[in-house]
């Protein structure tokens, strides 16, 4: 086994072990806090509630420990095991296209995720999600839904991925910067068209109608000189109970949406410290700021692919012939990606300590735009009726959460 395969294994192994061990912290943090409410959110949870989110916090985390278990498997199969050439093998069988073969591979690979990963989503949907009061899927609209992402996912990435194996042949060494090119067009294409084309085939949009809600909304847009394509309202609860707010698309297709659920739950000067929250998103460029951030890592990503395509080392990793990978160069970008993820999982606490940066500029937005007291009030009944805990374990917290701890998050507004 080469020095490389053996780093490989060992950041294959140092990811679960690390999950597995904050995962652990945090399941033990929130239970031991379970039986008494943070100071800060004394008068706003009832125990009943914060006993109700340790507790799915629990169950999800037992789902978890398994699904990351299970996880591993093919992975090291893949990799290790000779899974990644048997499967090239395979495609043989069905065309002598190269390109097409290795647009087969990622298929094959695809649905053995998708088919390990199927009872997962199963159990947490039908089982953890309707246990706690929040499924609101039947088996049918679920099915529907499985059907639709995997379509679309072979419409839109299929011919993407044969387009960029495309690019591995004739564009020469400068493949990697036309393939960002492409790629940064594929995501900025999707931001225009998601809110208008793809977000209808799963939800229903109905613009907001008239009353209190909606003139709060307009007067704290004028109030912020930002213009949208709309104020709408998506049928959420059709599929949960849980309830959010957000921006999609830029430019003329740029959208404020709210679930139904969130409208029900908050009163009109909550869902106006909410939406003063989401502004502030777009008045600090966060959303710009991470579409470069996006392409600064895509650019890393392709440019590190690149030199490592070509080195012997990389192609007996996989147990593959190096003559394999030069004349398959799609499935040795392939192959990249697959350990791209525990290379770079130690990166996780770098972006979520920048996500969780923005979240504290868009709350200082708010409460310059809105009413602090109103947003702490909303986000005391998000937390509440969506089962998030007040109590993660700080090193979990900061290795993964793209926003604040709660009861961090409330102090700081509350100090604004």
């Amino acid at each position: 086994m080469s020095s490389f395969a053996t780093l490989l294994i060992a950041a294959f192994f140092a990811q679960t072990a690390l999950t597995l061990w904050l995962l652990a912290r945090h399941l033990k943090h929130v239970a031991t806090h379970r039986d008494a409410v943070p100071r800060q959110f004394a008068t706003a949870v009832s125990l009943e509630n914060h006993q109700k989110a340790a507790d799915y916090v629990a169950a999800k985390g037992a789902l978890a420990r398994v699904e990351t278990l299970v996880e591993l498997v093919p992975a090291l199969w893949l990799i290790f095991g000779g899974g990644l050439l048997w499967l090239w093998n395979l495609s043989n069988q069905l065309t002598q296209t190269p390109i097409a073969r290795e647009v087969l591979v990622m298929v094959f690979v695809a649905v053995i995720s998708g088919v390990l990963s199927l009872p997962f989503d199963w159990r947490r949907t039908f089982g953890i999600e309707a246990k706690f009061g929040f499924n609101k899927m039947t088996p049918a609209l679920w099915f529907s839904d499985l059907v639709k992402n995997t379509l679309m996912a072979a419409v839109l990435l299929l011919p993407f991925a044969a387009f960029v194996f495309w690019l591995l042949r004739v564009a020469g060494d400068a493949w990697w910067l036309w393939t960002w090119a492409a790629f940064m067009t594929l995501q900025l294409t999707m931001l225009a068209i998601y809110p208008r084309f793809i977000a209808p085939l799963f939800n229903k949009f109905t613009p907001l109608a008239d009353g209190a809600q909606k003139a709060a909304i307009e007067g704290l847009l004028a109030r912020t000189g930002f213009a949208s394509g709309g104020l709408f309202v998506m049928d959420g609860s059709k599929r949960s109970a849980h309830g959010n707010a957000y921006f999609t698309g830029f430019g003329k297709t740029k959208r404020i949406v709210f679930f139904d659920t969130l409208l029900e739950k908050l009163t009109v000067p909550q869902i106006e410290a909410v939406l003063a929250h989401e502004l502030g998103h777009f008045k600090h460029k966060h959303i710009v700021k991470r579409i470069i951030t996006l392409a600064v890592g895509a650019l890393g990503f392709l440019a590190l692919a690149a030199w490592m395509m070509k080195q012997s080392w990389f192609a007996d990793a996989f147990s593959v012939p190096s003559a394999q990978f030069l004349s398959a160069p799609g499935l040795a970008l392939f192959a990249f990606s697959l350990i791209f993820g525990p290379l770079f999982f130690w990166l996780t606490p770098l972006s979520a300590l920048y996500s969780r940066k923005h979240e504290f500029e868009a709350d200082a937005f708010a409460a310059k735009n809105a009413s602090k007291d109103e947003l702490i009030g909303a986000l005391a009944a998000l937390y509440s009726d969506n089962a998030s805990t007040l109590t993660p374990d700080p090193l979990y917290s900061a290795y993964y959460d793209s926003h604040p701890p709660a009861p961090i998050r409330v102090a700081r507004l509350a100090a604004m």
